[in-house]
């Protein structure tokens, strides 16, 4: 199994916001959002494993910024970081007002996958292998970030979380 670079998973993902995924404000509905959000980070998942994948977690979903109908919604997606079965794909979503010219972050948020057999089973992926100081940055972060959701999940007790021992453990 080949490791890859982050570079190797990424994905750009662009939508027109229309009538029809907007509430009564007038504003991207979140449910249709993180919809989005779910597709782009399995395709970039997906590129780094070439499996099919399943989604395990998404982490805080909060918004900036509201994306307005007729918005242009671009989602930019890419791992941060594999482990033996699951991968970290990190998401950052755009708006843009294409008659004003002006672009603008709506929010950011990392969700896990897990790469399925063809039973259905988990299967080990390749390794992911940073190469900027960014990817490095949020590599290292991925450690965390997974104790995290595993404590917070019931999967982990936080006595076992090295990383994060010292915030639940006296």
């Amino acid at each position: 199994m080949k490791a890859k670079n982050p570079k190797d998973t990424f994905v750009v993902m662009s939508e027109l916001v229309l009538p029809n995924d907007t509430n009564t404000l007038g504003n991207l509905m979140g449910g249709r959002l993180m919809h989005w959000m779910d597709i782009a980070a399995a395709i970039a998942a997906q590129k780094h494993c070439s499996c099919p994948v399943v989604t395990a977690s998404v982490d805080n979903v909060s918004f900036a910024n509201p994306i307005k109908l007729g918005n242009l919604l671009t989602i930019e997606a890419k791992l941060t970081r594999s482990f033996n079965t699951s991968m970290e794909v990190f998401i950052r979503v755009w708006g843009e007002d294409l008659s004003a010219q002006y672009k603008y972050l709506s929010n950011e948020a990392y969700l896990t996958f897990v790469a399925l057999d063809p039973n259905g089973r988990p299967r080990k992926v390749p390794e992911l292998i940073p190469e900027t100081e960014e990817e490095t940055r949020m590599f290292d972060g991925a450690l965390r970030r997974r104790q995290l959701r595993l404590i917070l999940g019931g999967k982990m007790k936080a006595e076992d979380a090295g990383e994060l021992r010292a915030l639940f453990v006296k």
